[in-house]
């Protein structure tokens, strides 16, 4: 029977090899799922494929795994990122989740005129990437980069990159269909101020795009945008 329990774990994968679960990992199979000793598992480290392993050794908060086969190979993803500005701390843990779900590769929390957040931790996000990631049989994490401020990150952004940035109330046309290298950037609850967009503008790599007549709360933004390009670039 195919395992059902996937795992996110950095170390490499191969036929044969034993590694060490995660921080976490040993209390989620034993105290959680009641797994033990020779129960199998599926393991997937964002560069080797999917992996069948079963579980060596495990005690409460420590377990090994050997890996056996090779069950899924390595395939390209959609090369699409997100750049948005942090929420409140549920809204914030949405977006990271739904754009992992999504297939981001990277998700860039970028710090705004009105960005209302107390602090960024990317440490929770990315623990919440794998968690989804691991959840919705993806074989890959998004990186996920440290915060940075709007003016920073259009100064520093690869121009080969398109920018897709959402703009309320701009008189801009829908997302259109997109090839190559893309990016989403969704700006905070109240959107970005005139300043910003003037900033923006002032970039070739930045297309200004709609996401529809009516305003939608950031978060909705960000799922909204990633599915429209996803859709739009096959992906």
């Amino acid at each position: 029977m195919t395992p059902s329990i996937r795992l996110y774990v950095p170390a490499p994968l191969s036929e044969g090899v034993k590694i060490a679960a995660g921080d976490g990992q040993a209390h989620y199979l034993g105290g959680v799922m009641r797994r033990g000793v020779g129960d199998a598992v599926l393991l997937f480290n964002g560069t080797d494929g999917e992996w069948r392993a079963t579980i060596a050794a495990i005690k409460r908060d420590r377990a090994t795994f050997t890996v056996e086969a090779q069950t899924r190979p390595q395939l390209p993803e959609p090369d699409l990122w997100l750049a948005f500005a942090p929420l409140k701390r549920d809204a914030t843990d949405l977006v990271v989740q739904k754009a992992t779900e999504l297939g981001a590769a990277a998700i860039l929390p970028v710090i705004t005129a009105r960005t209302n957040a107390a602090r960024v931790n990317t440490e929770r996000f990315a623990a919440i990437a794998a968690e989804a990631a691991e959840q919705c049989e993806r074989l890959s994490v998004p990186r996920i980069a440290e915060p940075v401020a709007f003016e920073r990150l259009l100064r520093d952004w690869p121009p080969e990159r398109r920018l897709v940035l959402a703009a309320e109330r701009a008189e801009a046309g829908p997302i259109r269909p997109v090839t190559g290298p893309v990016a989403l950037m969704i700006g905070p609850e109240g959107g970005f101020t005139p300043q910003e967009l003037d900033l923006a503008a002032r970039h070739p790599f930045v297309h200004m795009v709609s996401l529809g007549p009516r305003i939608l709360r950031a978060e909705t933004a960000a799922i909204v945008g990633l599915a429209l390009l996803q859709a739009s670039s096959g992906g």
